[in-house]
């Protein structure tokens, strides 16, 4: 990357640390844990970009505090980032820290679900995110009619493997340097031929 985006890049982390701390003091963004370590939790999510290298439309399901998208999303310029998040005062936050750090992101203050039936019908994503939001097979495999054929899923999770799902091929996953969320399970979409 060239210096000048590195030291964008830096400054805009730098932005969003420091206002999601702001905001964690009055909202509930992060929990104790994550607030103590949040350091290691961004490298979490400056490890990832490199080694997903978002591009494309990028779908993040359960956006929370905006850990992995927001630090995603600023090492990622040619990706533009629709961050999900149904709690209103985490969507708000969102918004603020988008509009702050400058990012080609979109917020949206929805559940998946509904948000899913309201997208474009062109909609294709090329990767989807996820820390720590539920059970994976509940939601991944309703996400197809939404997905590039070879698009991946970036699960952020404390086990290194998730049920089998139809269209979906697992990858070995990816060790992450620290947390809760220290393994990154990867899968891939394929469009099944008939």
């Amino acid at each position: 990357m060239p210096r000048r985006i590195v030291s964008m890049s830096a400054e805009a982390i730098a932005i969003y640390q420091a206002e999601l701390l702001k905001w964690n003091a009055k909202v509930n963004l992060i929990g104790p844990e994550a607030r103590e370590h949040l350091d290691e939790h961004i490298a979490e999510a400056v490890a990832a970009a490199e080694i997903l290298k978002p591009r494309g439309e990028v779908l993040d399901f359960g956006s929370g505090g905006g850990l992995p998208a927001i630090p995603m999303a600023i090492l990622s310029p040619y990706a533009r980032f629709h961050l999900v998040e149904a709690d209103q005062k985490k969507w708000a936050f969102l918004k603020h820290v988008v509009r702050e750090c400058g990012l080609n992101s979109q917020v949206h203050g929805d559940r998946l679900q509904r948000l899913l039936g309201r997208l474009p019908a062109s909609l294709r994503f090329s990767l989807v995110t996820s820390r720590a939001v539920g059970a994976p097979e509940g939601w991944v495999p309703t996400l197809k009619d939404h997905l590039h054929d070879g698009a991946r899923v970036a699960l952020f999770q404390g086990a290194p493997d998730t049920p089998p799902m139809e269209g979906f091929h697992a990858e070995p996953p990816v060790k992450l340097p620290r947390g809760e969320s220290n393994y990154l399970v990867l899968l891939t979409f394929h469009v099944e031929q008939s």
